[in-house]
């Protein structure tokens, strides 16, 4: 598990403008921590907690030791555990949690309990539970070391982890692959405001112990930041395609006009439709290729994902989603050419809402990355009426992690390759700034088509023309293929739309896109 930009950016933004407060202490209200916590049974116990918690001021928590705070990314790793000091290690139980050492980027201890039967039990640090590197702590340090979150195994693969929770409010699992990729996270807090984006921090953990025979392991966690406090329950049942149920309450200390509800966070690099900076022996680098959302009509949209020259965020309004997340549907090994990272594995991560969550969008706001390790693209949905201290939100979803997702996504033809460059013909004089899309399509209906059946690509624009537009199918796999040409004129961007209609009615999802001048 490498540290990434998304990692640096939880160990330097956290707690910005916050109170210190001395180690130990939440509010006057809670009282301390060990006494609070330990009062803790169920969720409805860790709402009554953040619900308490929003009503008082912010306090920072404390960090490690600067010895261990200032540990750089091979230092850091080099803190290792074997699988006897994992919790519940050695019994006849369905799995086994591991612990992570704060430090490094990971710098703010969380507290960790188990809830056995009508028990609470603390974690409490142990540094035997742990190898350390060239850094070993002594008797002082360790009264103010911790535990920075937790990696889940499962019985089926002791030597694998299946899911993590580390750094802020992040989180992430696996599919059947056992391949980590993407993340998600608690809550987004003004992420389009580029540099002062809020990460709200888990506190506390609690996780309940399993009995013998159980699938799934229901963990409870209590969240804090400067603008909000928060109750979660997450209930993990690892699989070819690992879910993972959320139940959340977030109580704002402020008006949360930025809120961003079941947040992905993920990397794209470069692929078939971004070549403008790519110096690399790989044809693609990513961990997600595109937005996919089924809204609440039943529209199934694609958005392909991009490395832009500037921030950029795109809106998708709609009124009691049925899905979105972000996705990586190429699995050709031969397009990544990556036998390290492979990034062909890299599970997908969608969104299942439980409940109206009402109208509002699902925001897509996309970064500028030099390398692989920067996390530069976030999808979240962004409510329309901004929860505030008068007006807490509760809601729920399901989380599927894996290269599998649920069985109706999608039902139509899907987008599957989008590939752009210059516009016009070889020879001819040509305007760098015209554009040439090609975008393939595959499944549905589409492969019981012949090639001479009357499918047309209807393309829509706000901006520049459209021309020289083209629907084939191509040669083999049943895949068809739409080509056209945008004309950008003097447009800054150009939003496009694009599905495939026979005889008329639509064959595919809408494919949408947008085009900037500044990415040229």
């Amino acid at each position: 598990m490498a540290i990434t930009r998304r990692d640096a950016l939880l160990g330097a933004l956290f707690g910005v403008a916050a109170t210190a407060l001395p180690r130990g202490a939440v509010t006057a209200e809670t009282g301390s921590p060990a006494a609070a916590y330990a009062r803790v049974r169920g969720y409805a116990d860790v709402r009554a907690l953040a619900e308490g918690l929003a009503r008082s001021e912010f306090r920072s928590p404390p960090t490690v030791p600067e010895r261990f705070a200032g540990l750089d990314s091979k230092g850091y790793f080099a803190i290792q555990s074997d699988r006897s000091a994992r919790l519940w290690s050695g019994g006849d139980l369905p799995f086994e949690v591991g612990l992570f050492h704060a430090g490094g980027m990971f710098r703010y201890p969380v507290r960790i309990f188990e809830l056995a039967d009508d028990e609470t039990r603390a974690i409490g640090f142990d540094p035997s539970r742990f190898r350390y590197g060239e850094i070993h702590p002594n008797d002082d340090e360790e009264q103010a070391l911790g535990y920075a979150g937790f990696r889940l195994y499962d019985r089926l693969n002791w030597d694998r982890d299946v899911a993590s929770f580390l750094g802020a409010s992040y989180f992430r699992a696996v599919g059947g692959e056992l391949q980590y990729g993407l993340s998600s996270r608690g809550l987004a807090v003004d992420t389009t405001r580029f540099g002062s984006e809020e990460f709200p921090m888990f506190r506390a953990f609690w996780l309940r112990r399993p009995a013998a025979g159980d699938t799934a392991l229901t963990v409870l966690a209590l969240l804090d930041s400067a603008s909000t406090a928060g109750a979660y329950r997450f209930v993990i049942r690892p699989g070819r395609t690992t879910t993972i149920d959320v139940e959340a309450a977030v109580f704002p200390r402020t008006r949360l006009d930025g809120a961003g509800i079941a947040p992905v966070t993920s990397m794209y690099l470069h692929g078939e439709n971004d070549y403008r900076a790519r110096d690399d022996y790989r044809p693609e680098v990513h961990d997600s290729d595109g937005l996919c959302m089924l809204t609440g009509a039943g529209e199934w949209l694609w958005r392909p994902l991009r490395n832009p020259a500037g921030g950029r965020v795109n809106s998708f309004t709609d009124e009691n989603p049925r899905g979105f997340g972000l996705l990586q549907r190429d699995r050709d090994f031969d397009h990544y050419q990556d036998d390290r990272a492979f990034y062909d594995r890299r599970p997908n991560l969608w969104i299942e809402p439980r409940g109206e969550w009402g109208k509002g969008r699902v925001e897509l706001v996309e970064l500028p990355a030099r390398d692989e390790t920067s996390d530069n693209v976030v999808a979240y949905w962004r409510p329309e009426r901004p929860p505030q201290p008068d007006r807490p939100l509760e809601f729920g979803y399901r989380m599927h992690w894996g290269t599998v997702v649920p069985a109706e996504l999608p039902g139509p033809a899907r987008a599957i390759a989008t590939r752009i460059g210059i516009a016009g013909s070889p020879g001819a004089e040509r305007n760098p700034r015209d554009r040439r899309f090609v975008v393939d399509f595959a499944g549905g209906d589409l492969m019981m088509l012949d090639a001479a059946a009357p499918v047309r690509p209807m393309v829509t624009t706000n901006g520049g023309k459209v021309g020289r537009e083209s629907a084939h199918r191509l040669a083999a796999g049943g895949v068809w293929r739409v080509e056209f040409d945008l004309q950008t004129g003097d447009a800054a961007a150009v939003d496009l739309r694009l599905f495939l209609e026979h005889r008329g009615g639509a064959l595919s999802e809408t494919w949408t896109y947008q085009w900037h001048a500044d990415d040229l």
